[in-house]
């Protein structure tokens, strides 16, 4: 589990490590930042989306605004564990959530309309509004990683390390289980840099030396793009086994 922080604006940069980029970095980092006080941790985000998928669809565009939800739990959860509802936009480049501490069955009576989101204030407004604007919002992907996270000794810099980010899309509950089908190849991480100004030089300097990039990369929109990139193989593969079949001969 991590600590809670109901609302957050930052700038956040993504990275796309092979293993050996992934072990050197944190070598690099000694000195500079230390593990968190939670270690490695395994987390579940569940994406909630409208029966289209409107929100991420928009999001693969990549235009200058845009949003998602989602319910994080830290390991597998139970219908009394904590879990959070985030609501997370990016703007230009910066990026603001908004997050509330709950449980499945009150996020579950919320998203059918049945009840208020358990927070007060602004940030009650932002949700229930998200809610209320898109109408009917489902389950529609499940995004599981082992994340190793990095602060700062002295400072709001926040780094952390993303392994083995995997998806499912059945069985979408954060109590069954934290399987899933692998998003990268086998040993690559994910690097998440935030901060709230610029990022400090020493780590530009090694992020450069180990020729780490900043990448464009989305887990959600990753798990969506393959699994509607399988069904079309499916669909064209069934449509060229009928449109060349030989028709059967009939005998006189």
């Amino acid at each position: 589990m991590t600590s809670f922080i109901a609302a957050m604006s930052r700038i956040e940069m993504k990275y796309i490590l092979n293993k050996e980029q992934s072990e050197k970095l944190k070598q690099a980092l000694v000195g500079h930042m230390e593990v968190d006080q939670y270690g490695l941790t395994s987390i579940a985000s569940l994406y909630y989306d409208t029966p289209d998928y409107r929100l991420i669809r928009t999001s693969i565009e990549k235009p200058a605004f845009k949003e998602k939800i989602r319910l994080r739990s830290y390991g597998i959860a139970t219908s009394t564990s904590p879990v959070y509802l985030e609501l997370k936009r990016k703007a230009y480049g910066i990026v603001y959530k908004r997050r509330v501490q709950t449980t499945i069955p009150e996020i579950e009576a919320f998203l059918d309309h049945d009840s208020a989101i358990c927070a007060d204030g602004q940030i009650a407004r932002e949700i229930s509004y998200f809610r209320n604007f898109y109408g009917t919002l489902v389950p529609s992907c499940l995004i599981i990683y082992d994340r190793l996270a990095y602060k700062e000794k002295d400072g709001d810099l926040r780094l952390t390390i993303d392994a083995s980010p995997r998806y499912r899309m059945e069985n979408l509950n954060l109590d069954t289980s934290m399987d899933g089908t692998l998003l990268l190849p086998e040993g690559s991480t994910i690097l998440e840099i935030k901060v709230q100004q610029a990022m400090p030089l020493w780590l530009t300097k090694i992020l450069d030396k180990l020729k780490i990039y900043v990448s464009s990369f989305s887990k959600y929109g990753t798990a969506y793009t393959i699994e509607t990139k399988k069904q079309l193989a499916e669909e064209r593969s069934k449509l060229t086994w009928k449109t060349y079949s030989k028709p059967s001969i009939q005998m006189a």
